[in-house]
Formats: C-alpha cells, structure tokens, sequence
C-alpha cells in the first residue's frame, strides 16, 4: 500500500509512460503510423511525434510536460521530437524502479533527480567527442542531400534519396551569403495527381489560382502589388443622386468609366505589366486591364501578399496609384499552367540566388503529400541546423550505445546512491537501438548485446543495420546514417529537464470548484427592514 504522494508520484509516471509507449513504436524509418483524428474529426496519418503530439488533446498534466519539451525541441531544431519523448519516457520507468526499491518516496527522488542531473552533464561532456564528421560545403547540392538523407528517411523511407535532393536545391538555391537561413522561405505546394517522383524545385512561388484577366503570361514582368481591392473608389458618405433623363443617365456612369480607364491606363504607362492584388476585382476594372494588356492576379490572403513581395522585391501600395520603379517587383516571367488538372501561377526567377523556393509536391492523396510535406519540413529544418552547427554524429543507435557504454563506466566511480540513478540513465540510452530493433522486428537484445561488443573494441561509429534481415550492425558514418549534433544534444537535454520535472512533482493541485450542493442562493434583500 502507497501513501497519497506515492501513488500521486507513480501515477504520473504511468501516464508519461504510456504517451512515450504510443510513439515509440512510431520511431525510425520502420516506424509505424498512427491513424489520429482531432477534435475536429480531421484524419491524420503519420509516423511523425510532432504532428501526432500537435493533434492529440494531451490532459494529464504530467505527460503535458513531456509534451512540452518535445514541443521545445521542435522549436529549436525541428526534429527529434520522437527521440525526446521516448528518452524521457524510459528515464521515468527506470525511475519507477528505483523507488521501487524501499527508500521513501521524497527521498529516492531526491537520490534519483540528482543522479540523472550528473549524468545529464557528463553526458553533454562526452558527446562532443562522438562526433565522426562535420559538413564541408552546404552550397554542393549532392553532399547537402546525403546529409538530409536521415531525416527523411524517418518519415519517408524508400524516398529519401529523391526527396533529400528536391530539398537540398531548394535549400542550396536561396541560402544566402550571410549564412542566415530561414525556413519559412521554402514553400511547399500540394497538387494532387501523378506520384511522388514527378514532385519538382522552383525558384519563385506558385499559387493554386487562376489568373483573373485575359492575358496569362508576360515575360521580364514588372510587378505592382496591392493590398486594396481592384476597383473604384468608394466615396465615405453616401449621396443621392436625382436625375432626370436619359442623357444625365449616361454622363453619370461615363464619368466613373472615364476615372477608372485613367487610373489603369496610369498603372500601364508606369511600366507595371502583372497587378496583383489583395482584395476582389471589378468588372470594369477587368475591362481596363485587359484593354491595356495588364495581367490580373488575385490572392485571397495577406501572407501569400507578404511573400510574393518578398520574392519579387516589391512594395504592397494600400490605393491603386501608378506605382514608381522602386515600389514595382521584378521577376523573370509570370505564367498560368496548368498541373494535373490544377490551375497554377507561377511567378518564376530562372537564376538562384532568389528570396523564396517553393517544392511542388505531387501525391496520389491528399494524405501522402501531407506526410511527404512533413518530410520535407525535417528536412529543411536540418538544414538550417547545419547552418547553425555542422557538425554530425553517427545515428542508427551508435551514439546512444556509445554514451551508455561511457556513462555506465562514469557511474561505477561514483561513491554515493546516485550511481544507481546514473546506471538506470545510461541504460535509458539503449532505448533507442532497442525501438529500431523492434519496429525493425529484430530481437532488440540481441542487436544491443551485439553493439556493446563491438563498441567496447573501440569502434564507436557501429549502429544498428535496419535493411540487414537479422540482428546486424555496420558502420554508421560509411552508410552515412547521421544525426545532427544539436539535435542530439537538445533531445537529451531537454528530455531530462523534463523527466526532472516530473520527479519533482508529489501533488497534482487542480483549481476546480469543490463538488457537493450548492450553497442556498438565499433571499435578495433579507437584511433590509419589512416596514419600510
């Protein structure tokens, strides 16, 4: 029999156990899917923590703070979210079983927190000299691709040698000499149709729309964009017009004709070839334009506006007045296509070195080209990790394996209780070979056996073989199975903050109202004096 705070403590660590349980089997490239539907009944059908996380309506408040650090590490490296949660995941089941062992609970947690910080640290100490190679040039397309192979292939095995090379000429294409990368300057655009190979790189952007004018395509186009409809203006106060006869009929509307043919033919003769606008367009407006050879383009949000001007090198006018050259964008062409049987604008630059790439996705499924998108957002992600930091550790479980081999050794020299604590956080280390091995249907025993042997001859780059149909190993760095050294050193840090955090926990305190009948509503007024 527990005590409150006992079976309080436990039962917080039931709860993250079985959220790391459900992505565990999800992790690797062998991983299984999850079938998730949200609370707004959409299905979403992925091998990817993060998304699966994002749409689960997590309510324990202890397994909201696994969340939390994975949703953290999405944040700072934007992947290892699965690494994250089923490291933390096995720290806090080890820790089960050490306060199992008699202590009281206070004091166990107490023994354990302060074990796992230490070894946390010299964890973070060794991995440095893990490291087996660093990235030479990230503008050579080809070693850039073999980088990103990894983590694509978690999500997309099979794919990833195509996919890591689209990413890798979208990346190469816009990363700019400062170095500075920012993902959100890779667009993804999903078109039904076709397979995953016919999935291509563009320099500029596409928009799923149809161009609202005549004209579809104008080459070296000069660009004027606006944030306000394509139409007259309104005055502020309404008037009322009398009139009287059939003359006084057709000079009114003549006069609106007349102001709208000068404001577009002012927009022509500023050069401007391609309007695009934010709001809708008017007939007579349409008219005008296509009566000066304009092409119209319309997009319905201000964040496609927002980056078509950033591609293009434009300003976005609030009225329509003829642009100057320096508010005016400049691409090379602008044209409608048509992909499967889905209408497109492409605003296209024919040289790199542009703002914006965008990856067109094609996919038999709405479903598969949200997890290929998924795919690419990973890899893109690492991509900007490798900007930050370039170096690399060998991945398949040999880094893992490695650090649980040398923190075992570092624990066996600590003098205190806590070297248990440190022994149970090396242990953890071998849950990751251990997940590949099983979602791989491998014995997990027998590759983690096979991979402290060779280790212990000093090969540290062996991890797991996932295509070898027994429990194999081979050399990581030769496959060239790599992991980011951030992404690493994130997913450790952050998982034993979070494992910590739980440990600290004896209570769970929720400010609800207390159960039981309501207190009478009594009389309004009880207090006042009848007679009055």
């Amino acid at each position: 029999h527990y005590s409150g705070l006992e079976e309080a403590v436990y039962r917080n660590i039931q709860a993250c156990k079985e959220l790391a349980q459900t992505t565990r089997t999800a992790y690797g490239p062998n991983g299984m899917n999850k079938m998730v539907i949200n609370h707004l009944e959409k299905l979403f059908v992925t091998n990817d923590a993060a998304t699966i996380l994002r749409e689960l309506e997590v309510q324990h408040p202890a397994a909201k703070m696994l969340v939390m650090a994975s949703h953290m590490q999405e944040q700072e490296v934007g992947d290892g979210t699965n690494f994250v949660l089923v490291f933390a995941g096995v720290l806090l089941e080890l820790a089960e079983d050490l306060l199992r062992m008699g202590l009281s609970v206070s004091e166990a947690s107490y023994i354990v927190i302060e074990g796992y910080e230490k070894a946390c640290k010299k964890a973070l100490e060794i991995l440095p000299d893990l490291v087996c190679c660093s990235a030479k040039n990230l503008r050579d397309i080809e070693e850039v691709a073999s980088l990103l192979h990894t983590s694509v292939m978690s999500k997309q095995y099979g794919n990833e040698h195509f996919l890591a090379k689209l990413i890798a000429q979208a990346c190469v294409s816009i990363l700019p000499d400062s170095g500075h990368f920012n993902v959100d300057n890779i667009r993804v655009c999903k078109i039904v149709g076709a397979g995953i190979s016919a999935s291509s790189v563009l320099h500029g952007m596409v928009f799923k729309k149809e161009t609202e004018g005549d004209v579809t395509s104008v080459k070296d186009a000069k660009i004027a964009v606006y944030s306000c409809p394509f139409d007259g203006m309104i005055t502020e106060t309404k008037g009322t017009v009398l009139i009287k006869n059939a003359e006084e009929l057709m000079n009114f509307s003549k006069g609106e004709e007349n102001l709208m043919d000068l404001q577009v033919k002012a927009i022509a003769d500023s050069g401007a070839n391609v309007v695009v606008t934010g709001g809708k367009v008017a007939d007579m407006a349409l008219h005008y334009a296509n009566k000066y050879s304009l092409m119209l383009v319309r997009l319905n949000t201000k964040w496609d506006l927002r980056r078509l001007c950033k591609t293009v090198g434009a300003t976005a006018l609030p009225r329509l007045t003829p642009p100057t050259l320096e508010e005016m964008g400049h691409c090379d062409s602008v044209y409608l296509s048509e992909v499967g049987d889905t209408q497109v604008v492409v605003f296209k630059h024919e040289k790199d070195g542009g703002a914006i790439s965008t990856i067109l996705i094609r996919g038999s499924t709405d479903n598969l080209m949200d997890d290929i998108e998924r795919a690419v957002d990973d890899g893109v992600n690492t991509f900007k990790v490798l900007t930050r930091d370039k170096r690399l550790v060998p991945g398949g479980g040999a880094t893992e394996i490695e650090l649980a081999k040398q923190i075992t050794s570092f624990g066996e020299t600590c003098p205190g209780l806590d070297q248990y604590a440190i022994k149970k956080f090396a242990e953890a280390f071998e849950a990751i070979p251990r997940a590949l091995a099983e979602n791989s249907g491998v014995k997990a025993n027998e590759v983690i056996s096979k991979l402290y042997a060779v280790h212990q001859e000093g090969n540290k780059n062996v991890g797991f073989d996932i295509e070898a149909e027994a429990a194999a190993v081979k050399d990581m760095l030769e496959a060239g199975v790599l992991d980011t050294y951030l992404g690493k050193f994130w997913g450790i840090k952050l998982a034993t903050n979070a494992a910590v955090t739980v440990l600290r926990v004896d209570q769970i305190i929720m400010a609800k109202p207390a159960g039981g009948p309501k207190p009478p509503s009594g009389k309004k007024d009880w207090d006042e004096d009848q007679n009055d």
